[in-house]
């Protein structure tokens, strides 16, 4: 016989989890973690979005830039680096670079992109994590981003 199953946490806030505000929060919600370990995130992508307002000087691309959504997998990841340091809520992730990007195709307005990052290794504050970035099922960025995380 089993006993009642414990809640799932709830999932954290990105606004906790990031300084990052509108205009450049990438990550419009968490939607699975499992902390130190994967997590899953959904961007939705509007024509009001900074990046393809026609009014910009340059005129903008016909999608969101493929280096934003790197960035966007990047934001993602400090929903995993929070519980890899001792006190980890004051943690902070600097992103220092990327490896292996390959982009895909292409996000246009009102397509939703499910971000999903995992970590591949953590040594000495130091980040190794894979992100993938879908749209419909088709992957449209693929990346390893490194991160060095440091308590405030």
């Amino acid at each position: 016989m089993s006993g009642p199953r414990d809640p799932a946490p709830p999932l954290p806030d990105i606004h906790e989890l990031l300084p990052h505000r509108y205009p450049f929060l990438l990550v419009d919600r968490i939607t699975a973690l499992e902390p130190g370990q994967r997590v899953v995130g959904i961007k939705r992508v509007t024509g009001n979005e900074w990046m393809l307002r026609a009014d910009r000087s340059p005129p903008p691309a016909e999608g969101m830039p493929g280096v934003l959504v790197v960035e966007a997998l990047a934001q993602l990841s400090a929903a995993i680096l929070v519980s890899l340091m001792p006190g980890g809520e004051g943690a902070v992730g600097y992103f220092m670079g990327m490896d292996r990007v390959r982009f895909r195709g292409s996000v246009r307005p009102g397509d939703e992109i499910r971000l999903e990052v995992e970590l591949l290794q953590f040594r000495r504050g130091i980040c190794r994590l894979r992100g993938t970035a879908t749209v419909d099922g088709r992957q449209i960025v693929r990346a390893q981003l490194t991160t060095v995380v440091r308590a405030r």
